[in-house]
Formats: structure tokens, sequence, C-alpha cells
């Protein structure tokens, strides 16, 4: 409101005649009070009215990572149980490449209206923002967020061949000589973690990039690396078939489906490494909108057959408000922020 009587300040009376006219500045600010609590509220019931239609078109959600993965595999099943609750098509449009920045750019210039959402990650949104300097959005100035809908912890894992079978054995062998470790490329989630242990608990690791998380993996398994730090869901079919080991779990909790500890428990607290997937809307849509989309999400990640797709993925449902996925991801880029400057890395 303030703006409004800043606009009208150069037509009010001059200080001297102010005294001359000091009743007729009183009711020109009471006009412009009324105006401005008037204006408010016809926009807040304007967004209210949007929020009762929508959806009343198809909406498309942009997955920015290629079919296939877990992030893709997560909006799908979202998007499905989106359509069933409204009624509505929900089309997911993959929009991969350079890390995820052309997807999400594309969301971010999009109209704010609700019907091109954005299915986020920790890259997009938690790593970008410190490892690219001329990143071509903001991530949280261009966005408004809807909700958290899922985690998946990573593991540690080694080649079996190691004579590696506890977190302390792993520690001593770093120490001893130069363990080469995997990533799905420079600034990935996999190669920030592998930096953090090594700043860390001063090892002795070299990091080796590869085009993927896949062989990434396949180096690990082969014996051309040592370790990699990978999601639960790319490795629980090669730890069960005995290519893998694992050491030990990078969540708050143990996991219900492979046995490790920790890193809180092995002498590591606060050693956490998530890959999160989150929904966000352009900057600008309507507050009830963002409610709407949020309350639908909430719905659709507690159905239980979306529970058991996750689980499937060994991925936890969560389902935030938009204030929490606002928290989340302001702390996200904090912690991320901290690993790039370790590791020292950048893409520009």
């Amino acid at each position: 409101m303030r703006r409004f009587a800043h606009f009208v300040r150069p037509w009010l009376p001059s200080h001297r005649c102010r005294s001359s006219f000091s009743g007729s500045t009183k009711m020109i600010r009471r006009f412009i009070l009324k105006f401005a609590a008037a204006f408010l509220a016809l926009f807040a019931a304007g967004g209210a009215a949007c929020a009762d239609d929508y959806p009343s078109r198809p909406i498309t959600l942009v997955a920015p990572f290629p079919p296939g993965g877990a992030l893709d595999l997560i909006a799908r099943a979202l998007a499905q149980k989106l359509q069933e609750q409204w009624g509505q098509t929900v089309v997911v449009d993959n929009r991969s490449g350079a890390a995820g920045i052309i997807g999400t750019t594309q969301v971010a210039r999009s109209a704010p209206d609700g019907y091109t959402i954005l299915l986020g990650a920790t890259t997009t949104h938690g790593i970008n923002p410190s490892l690219y300097k001329s990143l071509q959005y903001d991530a949280v100035a261009d966005f408004e967020p809807v909700s958290l809908v899922a985690t998946i912890p990573h593991l540690l894992v080694v080649n079996p061949g190691l004579p590696v079978h506890t977190f302390g054995d792993f520690v001593k062998l770093a120490k001893e000589k130069t363990l080469p470790f995997g990533s799905a490329g420079i600034g990935s989630p996999h190669h920030l973690a592998g930096e953090m242990l090594k700043s860390q608990l001063h090892l002795n690791l070299q990091h080796i990039p590869y085009k993927g998380s896949a062989p990434a993996m396949t180096a690990v398994m082969s014996g051309e690396t040592a370790f990699m730090s990978v999601e639960v869901t790319a490795a629980s079919q090669y730890i069960k078939a005995g290519k893998m080991r694992p050491i030990a779990v990078a969540a708050a909790k143990r996991l219900p489906t492979i046995d490790v500890p920790t890193f809180a428990e092995v002498g590591l607290p606060g050693f956490e490494v998530t890959a999160w997937y989150a929904i966000f809307a352009p900057k600008g849509t309507p507050r009830p909108i963002v409610d709407k989309l949020s309350q639908a999400l909430a719905k659709a990640v507690h159905a239980k057959d979306v529970q058991t797709r996750f689980a499937s993925l060994d991925a936890t449902p969560v389902g935030s408000t938009p204030d929490e996925l606002r928290r989340y991801v302001d702390s996200e880029i904090k912690r991320w922020a901290q690993a790039v400057k370790a590791a020292n890395v950048s893409m520009d």
C-alpha cells in the first residue's frame, strides 16, 4: 500500500501548503488506502477463482532428464495420479540435456498459470546454482516451490574384490593408498559426495568422471575404480548379484532393503547425500493454484499404488507443503555450495 502513496506523492500539496490542505491530504490518503485494499482483495479473489477452475485443460509436466531414469519414472507415476484426480491429461515432457538446464529453463520462462510445471531435482535446484556461474535460470527467484515429492539416498559401494567390509576398512585403505572413484560427470552428486569424503576425512581419492552413472558403476564392478557414491535405485540389483559391496548409506535412517549402517553410525554425522525430487511452477503462479497442486501431490504420493511404485525405486514419498520445500531448497543450495567449493569445480 505504501507504493500507492509513493506514486501519488508528487501530486500532493507542497510542504508550504500542507497546513492549508491538511484535510484534503488526509482524504486523499484515505482514498488511496481504500483503493489499495480493494485492489488487493480483487487480486486475491481472482486467484481463488482461477484455482476453482484449475485445471481446465491439459498440464505439461517437464522432466529435465532422459526417459527411463528414476526422475522420469517418478514423473510418470505422479502424472497418472494427478490425471485420475482431476480428469485432465497430464503429459510428461522429457526435455533433457545440460545437467537438466534445458528443461528447467523452459519451465522458468513459461506462463505462470500452472499448466507447465517441473519435476526438479538435486542437480537442477541444489547443485547447479553453485556449479554454473552463468546459469540461465535462478533456482529460487524463477520458481514457485510446490512440493517435495520423494527422496532416494546414496550408498557408498566398493568393488567386492577390495579388502573393505566396513567403513573403517575403507578409511584405512584410502589413507594408505590412492583410491580412484567414478561419477556420472564433473559436478554430479556422485562426484561431490566423493569430494566431501576426501575433504572431511583427508583421504587419498582420485576422481574419474564418466558419461553417466551406468558406466561409472560398470567401472566399479570391473575394478577400474575402487568405489563410488550412487543412488540406491541404481545400485540395488548389482548389490544383490554380488557385483558391488555396500558399505554405508548416506541417509538419516537405515534402509529397509539393504542392511548397512548410516554414516552417522560409523562416525561421520551429518553426511547425507540424497537424490531428491520436487515439483516447481514458474514464478508468479497464483498461490491458490500452487496450494491446489501441492495438496493433490500430497494425496498422490501417499496413494497405495504410488507408494508401491516408489518402493520399487527405493524412494521415500514425502508430499511437503510449498513453504517446507522453499526452506529445503535454501538449505540444499547452501550445503552443495560448500561441496562445490571444496571440490574446486566450475562448469563455466
